[in-house]
């Protein structure tokens, strides 16, 4: 070969090294995930999601990409993000644990499949047609949010029997848990003769503002709705509850490990592992129409003695021989 040669040869190789780079870097998935939490609160959850992901061959970073889009509790970016992720053309949007970030994906997009994972009922949201045959390009997870709330108010009142007068904040922003709590928390709370009162709080200072009115107003205890913005601010609400000496309830672990009383509800890090079982099945080229809706139904009580202590609270035992943890 003449030396003039060699070096053109060499020189498409190189020219051609990029392009080769650039097709195996698009041929690698995309996976975009919108939540309305906060990356801070999410670590346990986000290992979770990871976890389902591996489980069908997917490892972050090495055959998959993610696009992470947090709203911080603001509902109304929901949208916004949706639309960015469906603007990068990624694979599959997947929205754990907010019903809000399902809604403006099922918006954003008709033909890029979706996997959600919601605390209402995804047929009545319109998410889907069934259960069985979600019918269209969304299919996910059921976790029963919504569904738990005249129990979780029932276990607050065994936890603190002497409390009536409860105090229920919710997100206004966050409309679907919102208008489920408003519509069950009523005729529950009527059967077991409390009185109740409703805050709202879309802000770390509307939530200052609503315990303001529960120290004013003396409420017995504190039920806090299902909501992102709330597990984000979980530290401020233990801070307050803390300070106000308040009884608390609250839907999910990690706020009754950041200092609430106790929580009852799905293993939400469960539901993030599903979502990315799911997640991983379509991108091997399994269709969401075939995917059944997974509904999730092991609960887990789980009380914090160490605050129950601290705000002069004595635990029946009764309530105790319940939980599934008990944080000393």
């Amino acid at each position: 070969m003449k030396r003039r040669d060699f070096i053109t040869l060499l020189g498409g190789a190189a020219a051609a090294w990029p392009l080769a780079a650039r097709a195996q870097q698009r041929a690698t998935p995309l996976v975009g995930l919108v939540t309305a939490r906060s990356a801070d609160a999410s670590p346990r959850d986000i290992a979770a999601f990871r976890k389902g992901l591996n489980e069908t061959g997917y490892v972050e970073g090495q055959n998959l990409a993610i696009e992470y889009r947090w709203a911080d509790g603001r509902f109304d970016r929901l949208p916004e993000l949706a639309a960015d992720l469906v603007q990068r053309r990624v694979s599959v949007i997947a929205t754990p644990g907010t019903t809000a970030a399902a809604l403006a994906a099922k918006a954003a997009t008709t033909t890029i499949p979706i996997v959600f994972g919601v605390g209402d009922d995804p047929v009545k949201l319109a998410l889907v047609s069934s259960l069985a045959r979600p019918g269209g390009n969304l299919t996910g997870v059921n976790f029963f949010s919504t569904e738990t709330i005249a129990k979780r108010l029932g276990l607050l009142h065994e936890l603190v029997p002497k409390a009536v007068r409860i105090a229920v904040l919710l997100n206004p922003a966050n409309a679907p848990q919102t208008e489920a709590v408003l519509r069950d928390i009523p005729p529950a709370a009527r059967a077991m003769g409390l009185q109740i009162q409703v805050l709202n709080a879309s802000t770390s200072r509307e939530i200052d503002t609503a315990f303001a009115t529960i120290a004013r107003d003396r409420a017995d205890a504190l039920f806090i709705a299902p909501d992102s913005l709330f597990t984000s601010r979980r530290i401020q609400l233990a801070t307050l509850a803390a300070r106000e000496r308040m009884p608390t309830s609250c839907s999910n672990r990690v706020m009754a490990e950041a200092g609430l009383l106790m929580s009852y509800g799905t293993d939400t890090a469960d539901m993030w592992r599903q979502v990315g079982v799911y997640t991983g099945q379509i991108l091997k080229g399994a269709n969401p129409v075939d995917l059944p809706v997974v509904q999730l139904t092991k609960f887990e009580l789980v009380i914090n003695v160490q605050i129950a202590r601290t705000i002069g609270l004595d635990v029946p035992n009764s309530v105790q021989l319940l939980a599934d943890e008990v944080i000393e």
